[in-house]
């Protein structure tokens, strides 16, 4: 019989696995909430401004340490490497007077932006738009692009644009600005090759010559072709999840038509996708809802509205219409949020359900519009009439009568004469400007009580408004004068100023009652 074998020597493996527990046993567990304030906020330093703020979300401790001064002192001095953060009390912290004066900022409480003007002719400008490089704004068939920094250096001159053979598509009947050009991210597109430019924007745009162009470096990189007459209406957002995402369009054919930008091809042969029939007048505005990224809310001058759900193609060509209503009067503007739709026409405000296309609230202005704009997160909207005022009212306030007037919150006087067509509400602040002769200056107002904050002027004599774009602590106008024989686009950057504005004659000023604000960390309006 055989001997059994002897045990064997532990092994290298074992004899460490036994150290680790001998050693667990004498160590307690420990997480990162053992670690001493001061120590969290050393690592802390070396997360951005955004994971900063969702460490504050994590827990009480956590939150402590992410509001500490060391942290925002390297905030502010990184945004702001000129200045020194104003605490507003001996209990306040660098947090507070970090977003307080970025708030500041946001609101234009300056006297000394960067200010640059670029001339032009005399013709007007037909719409603006500002983007993080660039200034893109149209004159008839011709778009220019010029590069803020090059503008700012006096170096270099504007791109234009001329692919088009007629005007770039704006309605001003009844007051309707449907600015249809648009910044879409460039990887939505098949021009997209690296990471790199996953922060570019390509331009697109439509005109009465029935086409659709997207735009990039300086040049047409695609054109859509499919309507049978001008296009009149461009999506504001692309509509679907994911990589099949669509732009859509609306004509002077009452058609709905669906484009790939990701199709290949200079002549976009294969961008078109689907095609909705149902409208008989032609299309002035289109939003893509809300609540479910595949529905479309189209309305025509008549105010017949209709929604699509792109997400319901099939062989039937108006099958994917999946609600209707109208309202009376004439269109002016609308806005969507979540499932809700409200639309401006003629001298009221309206709000239809978007999952029961039903009216839920109604709100009477009892004068004529000419703009609209609303901020519906904060239950506030806000209008321009033909006086050349600007009314804000509380989404919240419901009369209990259909007929009835209703109340605004405030009225905003800002002297401007003949209608107030144009029009910015953000979360920060209202913008305003008219559209009469002699009247080229802006208002600024804050968003959520109407107070004057400042008065941008223009320096040409009997000079009109034509357009204005707002970004973040930016804003451009376009004006041109009936004396001077000339237009100027002024850009101002507010994004470094620091001398407080104060109300003086002829001057850039601000009402000194300045409301209390609410503040958050986000880098988002």
């Amino acid at each position: 019989m055989a001997e059994p074998l002897p045990p064997s020597p532990p092994t290298m493996m074992s004899q460490n696995q036994n150290q680790n527990q001998n050693r667990s046993s004498f160590w307690p567990a420990t997480s990162m909430t053992d670690l001493n304030a001061d120590s969290l906020a050393h690592c802390s330093s070396y997360l951005s401004l955004q994971d900063v703020s969702n460490m504050a979300m994590t827990c009480k401790y956590f939150q402590k340490v992410a509001y500490s001064d060391s942290i925002w002192h390297r905030f502010f001095r990184e945004r702001w490497p000129q200045q020194t953060p104003s605490l507003a009390s001996q209990t306040s912290g660098v947090r507070e007077a970090y977003i307080r004066r970025r708030s500041d900022l946001l609101q234009f409480k300056f006297s000394d932006p960067v200010v640059a003007d670029f001339i032009t002719d005399t013709k007007p400008v037909d719409h603006i738009l500002l983007d993080e490089e660039d200034i893109i704004y149209s004159k008839g068939s011709v778009i220019q692009v010029t590069k803020i920094d090059d503008w700012l250096s006096e170096r270099g001159s504007p791109v234009t644009l001329s692919d088009h053979n007629a005007r770039i598509t704006c309605f001003h009947g009844s007051n309707i600005c449907n600015i249809n050009c648009r910044l879409f991210s460039l990887n939505e597109t098949s021009l997209y090759r690296s990471e790199a430019q996953r922060k570019e924007n390509v331009l697109v745009t439509s005109s009465s010559d029935h086409c659709i162009r997207l735009w990039w470096k300086g040049s047409c990189r695609r054109c859509f072709r499919g309507h049978n007459g001008s296009v009149t209406a461009l999506s504001d957002k692309l509509l679907g999840n994911g990589t099949g995402k669509v732009l859509a369009s609306g004509g002077e054919d009452g058609t709905v038509r669906l484009w790939s930008l990701s199709s290949s091809g200079k002549r976009g042969q294969l961008a078109l996708k689907a095609t909705f029939y149902g409208h008989e007048k032609p299309i002035k505005l289109m939003s893509v809802a809300g609540h479910k990224t595949s529905l479309l809310v189209t309305v025509t001058g008549d105010s017949k509205v209709r929604l699509w759900d792109a997400a319901a193609l099939s062989a039937a060509r108006s099958s994917c219409c999946v609600g209707m209503t109208s309202i009376p009067g004439s269109l002016v503007n609308m806005k969507c949020h979540e499932h809700l739709l409200y639309v401006a026409v003629g001298s009221s405000v309206v709000a239809i359900d978007l999952r029961t296309m039903q009216k839920v609230l109604s709100y009477s202005i009892d004068e004529k519009l000419y703009s609209f704009e609303a901020i519906p997160s904060k239950s506030l909207f806000c209008v321009g009439s033909s006086n050349g005022r600007a009314m804000l009212y509380d989404i919240r306030r419901v009369n209990k009568f259909p007929t009835a007037k209703a109340e605004p919150v405030t009225e905003l006087d800002g002297g401007h004469t003949g209608p107030l067509t144009h029009l910015h509400m953000d979360l920060n602040k209202i913008v305003t400007g008219g559209r009469g002769q002699a009247d080229s200056h802006v208002n600024v107002w804050e968003s959520n009580t109407g107070a004057l904050i400042n008065s941008l002027t223009c320096d040409l004599k009997e000079a009109s408004m034509d357009a204005l774009a707002v970004s973040g602590c930016r804003i451009v106008t376009a004006n041109h004068s009936h004396m001077e024989d000339l237009g100027v686009l002024r850009f101002r950057d507010f994004s470094n100023a620091s001398c407080p504005a104060v109300n003086s004659e002829g001057h850039d000023h601000v009402s000194k009652f300045w409301k209390t604000q609410s503040y958050s960390d986000s880098e988002t309006e």
